[in-house]
């Protein structure tokens, strides 16, 4: 399963070119997801099974051969993901109150299509919860975050941990000491829309 996040013209018939370029190239297509709008283009999130045997760049060429779309990101992706995981994770979090937080922290990879997540002090960045793919540190440097007393995004550099590559994060408080802290290795970046699902699930963790 992969992920194709394409940014493409806002206009009729522009997201059934790309799925017909996608069909052509062997992709089955799984769910599509509208993740923002803007002035004339749309960025949007594609979740395609790609057969064995097919390479990945036939299918880039296939969708950039269309006037006015880019592939801005494309990458192996589980699967699970979007308005469901959401609505999963929100009855997880009603039903254990007590869990919420960690209940969250744990779906993060899924709800919001990251590498790794964790639940960090807000103070001195200590982990408290971390999903299998994370970092195994006991800290996670907060002065890189940005500060944890609201949601934001800042960048990890190449090396900022031994053989760790550039990582994208964003985070979001919890309405008590914590945050909740999400990552990409190399991107895609995390656009309002994402930022503003993480901070209102974080804020519904109680």
């Amino acid at each position: 399963m992969f992920l194709l996040r394409v940014a493409l013209p806002d206009r009729p018939g522009s997201l059934g070119a790309v799925a017909t370029a996608m069909g052509t190239s062997g992709a089955d297509i799984q769910a599509v997801e509208i993740v923002e709008k803007y002035e004339g283009f749309a960025v949007d999130d594609f979740m395609v099974e790609v057969p064995v045997g097919t390479l990945p760049d036939a299918l880039i060429t296939a969708c950039t051969s269309i006037s006015g779309v880019t592939v801005l990101w494309f990458a192996h992706y589980p699967e699970g993901w979007g308005l469901q995981a959401d609505v999963a994770v929100l009855d997880e979090m009603t039903e254990s109150p007590e869990k919420a937080e960690a209940i969250l922290t744990l779906a993060a990879p899924t709800v919001f299509r990251v590498n790794w997540a964790a639940q960090v002090d807000r103070m001195n960045g200590q982990v408290i919860t971390r999903t299998p793919m994370a970092p195994a540190v006991d800290r996670l440097p907060v002065s890189a975050l940005g500060g944890l007393d609201a949601s934001g995004c800042a960048e990890f550099p190449d090396g900022w941990l031994p053989g760790w590559p550039e990582t994208l994060v964003a985070t979001a408080p919890f309405k008590h000491r914590t945050a909740l802290v999400v990552a990409r290795k190399g991107g895609p970046a995390f656009l309002k829309s994402e930022l503003a699902r993480l901070r209102h699930l974080a804020a519904l963790a109680t």
